[in-house]
């Protein structure tokens, strides 16, 4: 190696990266030979089932009601009204009296588009028993 090549400021970070991966490939790969010569092995049927996801299911799984998709996006709706609002909360000295006009027709939107849902049924349960 050249003198000016080990002088370079990010030498010594490069080398340990080269190092540290090099030393990561050789230690996983003896444990992987190690764990293969000198496993037990047992062939058990008991061992391959699943346990992670509780027991095998052999009926149909049951379908999610289309209303609590509505809820959610209802509730996105008036989630990100909140996010809408906080930066007006924020500069409300400096946007005057514009912005309360502005935010109180934007709420005034917002609220006619809940009562809109309200009176559709959108947030009534009668189908869920």
């Amino acid at each position: 190696m050249t003198h000016m090549m080990t002088e370079h400021p990010y030498f010594g970070a490069f080398f340990m990266l080269i190092f540290a991966f090099t030393a990561f490939l050789l230690i996983t790969n003896l444990a992987t030979f190690v764990g293969k010569k000198f496993a037990n092995r047992k062939d058990e049927r008991l061992k391959n089932t699943i346990y992670e996801s509780g027991p095998e299911s052999v009926k149909q799984q049951n379908r999610i009601d289309s209303h609590f998709f509505l809820v959610a996006l209802l509730f996105i709706l008036f989630d990100v009204e909140i996010v809408f609002m906080f930066p007006w909360a924020v500069d409300f000295k400096i946007l005057g009296t514009f912005g309360l006009i502005e935010m109180c027709l934007f709420i005034v939107i917002l609220v006619i588009g809940f009562v809109y849902a309200w009176k559709k049924g959108a947030l009534e349960w009668q189908s869920i028993k």
